[in-house]
């Protein structure tokens, strides 16, 4: 008498890699930094993190929650144990200044979306889901070699704005969230002080000119370098009213390159000044920065390990 045997469905590709490390890269020891104040870190986020470490073979890994009043010691006690790779689910201005005190002689750098705008992690994953990100990692990460800015002391790696229409950045989040009464609080306080004055500045070195706004684009997001030379700068340049309102059009809602009163050239170091403090918003967050300030492109700024996308994750 024959005996038949039941045979499971072939599984799928998801579920045939649960468990399995990437083979491109070797890990064994893991730490992962959460900070659970984060706007887009869950409740409970450190046991599910620590739930979806364990079902991989990892030799010595460990999920450090920090504590309000405790980030640098926690942080410090992640560096510590020289891990082979340091997750961070946190906020962008957490994630990034880890990502540049470690440096590309650190150990490698997932930055998981845990913030509010998730700039680098978009561009790195592709998806705000930091549980899909983490298992896509650890299942199928390259070493990556990120490039960036640093500006008055502070790391960039996707976007940097300079001028009044960096006040644009609030309103074009709040049209993305859907909450329109937001985005017009913004935009007119943005238009008040549109005219306040020009930037003057020098691209590496060349002739000084001025300019309603800069930005400088990191090859991460860049539509249009396909390897790491320099920064995308564009100058932005509106005459009057009705271009500097088609520009802010253009911002919330299309490709402001596209724009005519926009130039752009790759460059490494960038001088900006003014008569007054400087609007900016560096990887989605804003801040004033001196009114003479130096911006230089940082060719390796640390390793990521992560998926290889195509396209990039994110547009500029």
């Amino acid at each position: 008498m024959s005996e038949t045997l039941a045979v499971d469905p072939a599984p799928t590709d998801s579920a045939a890699r649960a468990g399995v490390l990437t083979p491109h890269v070797a890990l064994s020891r893991v730490r992962m930094i959460v900070n659970p104040a984060s706007g887009g870190v869950d409740a409970g986020a450190a046991e599910a993190a620590r739930a979806i470490l364990a079902e991989y073979p990892l030799a010595d890994v460990e999920v450090i929650e920090l504590a309000p009043g405790g980030f640098a010691e926690g942080i410090a006690a992640a560096l510590e144990a020289a891990p082979d790779l340091l997750i961070i689910l946190a906020g962008d201005g957490t994630a990034g200044t880890i990502a540049s005190s470690v440096g590309d002689d650190g150990p490698m750098i997932a930055t998981l979306p845990g913030g509010t705008m998730n700039m680098l992690p978009k561009a790195l994953y592709g998806t705000t889901d930091w549980r899909k990100a983490l298992r896509e990692t650890l299942e199928q990460g390259e070493i990556r070699h990120v490039s960036g800015g640093e500006v008055g002391g502070r790391a960039f790696f996707c976007a940097a704005i300079f001028g009044a229409p960096a006040l644009w950045a609030p309103a074009r989040e709040a049209v993305r969230e859907g909450n329109w009464r937001l985005a017009w609080l913004h935009g007119r306080r943005a238009l008040r002080r549109a005219f306040g004055g020009r930037l003057r500045y020098q691209l590496d070195g060349g002739p000084t000119r001025r300019a309603e706004a800069v930005a400088l684009i990191t090859p991460l997001i860049s539509k249009v370098m396909d390897v790491d030379r320099g920064l995308e700068a564009a100058a932005m340049s509106p005459s009057g009213a009705a271009d500097a309102f088609r520009l802010a059009a253009h911002a919330l809602f299309d490709d402001w390159r596209h724009d005519p009163a926009v130039s752009t050239q790759t460059v490494r170091r960038v001088t900006l000044r003014a008569r007054s403090r400087i609007p900016a918003v560096v990887d989605g967050e804003p801040l004033r920065l001196d009114h003479e300030a130096v911006a230089t492109f940082r060719p390796r700024a640390f390793k990521a390990l992560a998926p290889r996308l195509d396209p990039p994750g994110i547009e500029a």
